[in-house]
């Protein structure tokens, strides 16, 4: 079940009852540098403050970047060092655009290798919530969800929310 872009986010999958170990689990968010995800990402921020949760975010460097960069002489090789600077710095650029005055405290950043879908899908299963934009930059207008939201969604081990680019409020 899915809602335009001026409903509600869906929430995707069951809800699990709210107890000591899930508090202490993160909320993790899928963030790739596009509107969407900022606006998952100010949706999970407010989220993970109403449960007492870290904010994770987590993003990736899809595997035809990595392969590149893997089949070189070392994975300590400086391009290597080079997309995980430029996917700090889109996250970065995401966390401006979403929190344009106080950032949360409790944030961790992630930067893994793999499928965002594959990824995000795996990290769920340590989260409390999995919160991801429905369309990146490879979303097709007119389509209720890109492959990552779908993937999460089909796949994650904790509830998904999918949130369009401009949510309601918490």
């Amino acid at each position: 079940m899915t809602f335009g872009t001026s409903g509600p986010p869906a929430v995707v999958a069951n809800v699990v009852d709210m107890n000591e170990e899930s508090a202490s689990r993160p909320v993790i968010v899928g963030v790739d540098g596009s509107e969407f995800s900022s606006a998952a990402l100010r949706y999970a921020g407010t989220l993970a403050a109403r449960f007492g949760a870290r904010l994770e975010v987590i993003t990736c460097i899809g595997m035809p970047d990595y392969l590149v960069v893997s089949s070189l002489e070392s994975s300590e090789h400086p391009l290597t060092a080079g997309l995980e600077d430029t996917a700090r710095r889109l996250v970065e650029d995401a966390l401006g655009r979403a929190f344009t005055g106080d950032r949360p405290t409790a944030i961790d950043v992630t930067v893994r290798f793999g499928a965002p879908g594959k990824v995000l899908v795996e990290e769920s299963k340590r989260a409390q919530l999995l919160v991801v934009g429905r369309h990146g930059e490879g979303g097709f207008p007119g389509t209720s969800m890109g492959s990552v939201s779908k993937a999460c969604a089909a796949r994650s081990a904790c509830p998904v929310v999918l949130v369009g680019q401009e949510p309601d409020s918490v």
